[in-house]
């Protein structure tokens, strides 16, 4: 196991302020896949060298932009596949959290890994094994992204997880395969800061892979999509 815990010398440090390409040599394109919902939209960052990785993320309206920042940064060409979430609070987390409403949890669940990722192969052509694929979220999302990594571990080789949400808790047993695990969440925000820990030492006690990062930020973008870069180098390499 490389248990880590991210931070300076003296303590957690605000986040990284990453800089973007500007402008992007990749492209975005975002259609509706029809499979679920009535129709839900997928903003897919198409980087401008072949992929080397793919993340697939939750709330993809705002995370596949993100893109420009893994330009600039020394990361392998990385594709970001999103799913767009719903911008109620209630009905996302329906969505994103196994334990409020597990038919609705489910059906998006078999929507997420199954017809975005057959999608994303039968339209761009991507078709990466599980240790170049990496699911990501953050508050809610972070939630998602820990539960359909613990599911799927054979589709999901690393989990990205910023500022997880209280509902989905470690199970008691963990499964015999787990993902890598990238943990994050700011010390300005200790209910978050706590289901993060809580999570990366459930993950290390059972044998897995594990990053945890404490920033000195609040509950927001700015911490989320500081982070971003760095978790693609860690799981991806160069």
């Amino acid at each position: 196991m490389d248990d880590q815990t991210v931070g300076g010398a003296g303590g957690p440090e605000p986040p990284p302020e990453p800089a973007p390409a500007d402008p992007i040599a990749g492209e975005f394109v975002t259609e509706t896949l029809l499979d679920y919902d009535g129709g839900r939209l997928v903003t897919v960052y198409v980087p401008p060298d072949p992929p080397e990785a793919v993340v697939f993320a939750g709330d993809g309206q705002g995370i596949s932009q993100w893109g420009a920042f893994l330009e600039a940064a020394d990361v392998p060409p990385t594709m970001i596949v999103g799913v767009h979430g719903l911008t109620e609070e209630m009905p996302r987390l329906h969505e994103y959290s196994p334990v409020f409403d597990a038919e609705r949890f489910a059906a998006h669940e078999k929507f997420f890994v199954e017809d975005v990722r057959r999608w994303a192969r039968t339209r761009f052509g991507v078709a990466l094994p599980a240790q170049r694929t990496a699911v990501f979220g953050y508050s809610a999302g972070g939630e998602l992204a820990l539960a359909l990594g613990i599911r799927h571990p054979d589709v999901y080789g690393a989990v990205f997880s910023g500022s997880p949400g209280g509902g989905y808790k470690p199970p008691d047993v963990m499964p015999s395969l787990l993902p890598r695990a990238y943990l994050f969440a700011g010390t300005l925000e200790p209910f978050f800061l706590n289901n993060a820990t809580r999570w990366a030492v459930a993950l290390g006690d059972a044998g897995a892979d594990v990053v945890m990062s404490e920033r000195v930020a609040s509950h927001g973008p700015a911490l989320w999509r500081g982070e971003f870069p760095l978790m693609v180098g860690w799981a991806f390499g160069r």
